[in-house]
């Protein structure tokens, strides 16, 4: 499919022979900010690459459709680890959105941004330009919050719409009442002063339906004439040289060729198709690609390298309690009219996106920020890794917020990536999950969930001793899909890109998504990768002013 004006497909576009002088891979949360800000200025042209589908389903629209999507064969890139050693040797499943907007059409619409500490960090490693106080304007240009917040912090003209849940699960609300018992406070803005406490998230919706990073930032601007929007098209390599590149190589109803570039290609394609790019490109570690079958060409060797992510652990409990989300006899009366309900008033079941609430706690072995995020669902969370349940419940997520384990993508000598999480590396990562977990069952065990007289199923009564939940965690910790760091941004000898998100070596080759991030935030990473992408809008609006003047002396 090709966007171009209008919304309908196009059949049998011919893209041959296209030139733009911007080409953005990757039409999710960075990418679609970029092409955005790029296409205002009309004497520049703009295509937008998207590997995906159109968002044409209602699954994605509507906040509840959510947990439909995670293992779809249309919507989702179900990617698996490689065999985790020290979690059994089991293959984590990774799903990313395989659809425009990217995981920000299927992920749980949370909008957090970190700790203000993490941007701090960056810059103290030498990311000049990403502090906090540097990246604040860009996450204010962004949001049009509609939730009258603090204007130190939040913007209120911008695309992304920011607003709470239209009707939250009644134990969304015991969650909050009892965690404050475990001195967990309420907190009714998490991207304020502090992110400590609980409460309910807010998140990225308009009018009680999912906002894509495509829909707040492209939909609208699609009669743009120098926007070009092409669907169900795959990049194959970047054909550079001597630091320029030239081309992408593309794939395309059964065709292959190239686009060429006039100005810069800007990768927006995650943490993990960008560094395959670069690799099958021979943008890379060069042993690795060698051992790949690919001719390094430039010898970069983070790429692939510094992945990290949020490992996770659940607790689930059962009970009879009929308004939980859940599927039995007596919550048809809920159910059946849930469809009505969501299309006349935005109430009801379809409402949901399954963790309303949840907040940022630390553990006894944290020092001065939280070191754990709770996500909790108002319905039970099938110890079998199943996406229904029949019967009611609720539970608990519990991340590693800071996680000191690194691992790698990697190409292999079939040209295939390998998702190498190496979770565990660091024992202090199981100690603070460990930790994490035992805090979030003494909130369920607090009196406010007393009256639902729920059993819990996982860990269990069984698990009592430190060596029990290590073996609980290595059975079951899985992650919530928050993959970051494998271009990372910086000035060391790992370091892919600078400060301006430039790939060091290339004049005209950028990367800007959730790979760059030197260290993992302290939260979803879905509003963070909006504010990368007006970060490196910034940067190349910007270095093209400059040059046009200098062009001009």
């Amino acid at each position: 499919m090709l966007y171009k004006r209008t919304l309908p497909e196009i059949q049998n576009t011919n893209l041959q022979q296209k030139q733009f002088d911007y080409v953005i891979v990757g039409a999710g949360s960075a990418g679609s900010v970029i092409a955005n800000r790029l296409s205002e200025n009309p004497a520049v042209s703009v295509c937008l690459i998207e590997a995906g589908s159109a968002d044409n389903s209602p699954r994605i629209h509507i906040p509840s459709g959510t947990i439909t999507l995670y293992k779809s064969h249309k919507y989702s890139w179900n990617y698996f680890s490689v065999p985790q050693k020290r979690l059994n040797n089991r293959q984590i499943h990774t799903p990313r959105g395989k659809m425009v907007g990217g995981s920000s059409s299927m992920n749980s619409m949370l909008y957090i941004r970190g700790n203000a500490s993490d941007y701090d960090n960056w810059k103290a490693k030498g990311c000049t330009g990403w502090g906090w106080n540097d990246v604040l304007p860009f996450f204010k240009k962004s949001e049009k919050n509609l939730l009258k917040q603090s204007a130190l912090f939040h913007g209120f003209e911008g695309e992304l719409c920011v607003d709470q849940p239209k009707d939250p699960n009644p134990l969304s609300y015991v969650f909050i009442k009892a965690a404050s018992h475990l001195h967990l406070k309420e907190n009714k803005d998490f991207n304020a002063t502090s992110s400590e406490g609980v409460g309910i998230y807010d998140v990225t919706q308009q009018e009680g339906k999912r906002l894509s990073s495509f829909k707040a930032f492209v939909q609208p601007i699609l009669n743009r004439p120098n926007l070009t929007v092409v669907t169900d098209c795959e990049v194959d390599q970047i054909n550079h040289q001597q630091g320029q590149v030239e081309s992408v190589s593309v794939k395309r109803q059964g065709e292959i060729f190239d686009l060429k570039i006039n100005k810069e290609l800007i990768l927006s394609a995650g943490a993990f198709v960008s560094p395959m790019l670069l690799m099958k490109s021979g943008i890379g570690p060069k042993q690795q690609l060698e051992e790949a079958g690919i001719t390094c060409k430039v010898d970069l060797a983070g790429v692939g390298q510094n992945l990290q992510e949020h490992i996770d652990g659940l607790v689930t409990v059962r009970t009879n309690y009929t308004k939980t989300l859940g599927f039995s006899m007596a919550a048809l009366v809920s159910i059946l009219p849930a469809p009505f309900k969501y299309v006349m008033k935005r109430k009801g079941w379809m409402t949901t996106n399954y963790v309303e609430a949840g907040g940022f706690a630390k553990t006894p072995l944290a020092t001065d920020r939280p070191d754990v995020q709770f996500h909790f669902v108002p319905g039970y969370r099938s110890h079998r890794g199943r996406l229904f349940e029949w019967g009611h419940g609720y539970a608990i997520h519990t991340c590693v917020l800071r996680p000191k384990s690194i691992g790698e993508v990697r190409i292999n000598a079939k040209k295939q990536m390998e998702i190498d999480y190496n979770f565990f590396e660091k024992e202090e990562d199981m100690k603070v999950l460990i930790e994490g977990v035992k805090l979030a069952q003494n909130i369920l065990k607090q009196k406010e969930f007393e009256v639902f007289n729920g059993k819990e199923i996982l860990p269990g009564p069984h698990v009592k001793t430190n060596a029990d939940y290590e073996k609980y965690v290595r059975e079951s910790a899985a992650t919530v899909f928050h993959p970051i760091g494998t271009c990372k941004m910086g000035t060391d000898a790992m370091s892919v890109v600078d400060p301006q998100l430039k790939v060091y070596g290339f004049r005209n080759l950028r990367v800007a998504d959730a790979s760059i991030m030197p260290d993992l935030i302290s939260g979803n990473t879905n509003a963070p990768c909006i504010m990368i992408g007006e970060r490196a809008a910034d940067f190349i609006t910007c270095d093209s002013w400059s040059k046009n003047n200098h062009a001009i002396e």
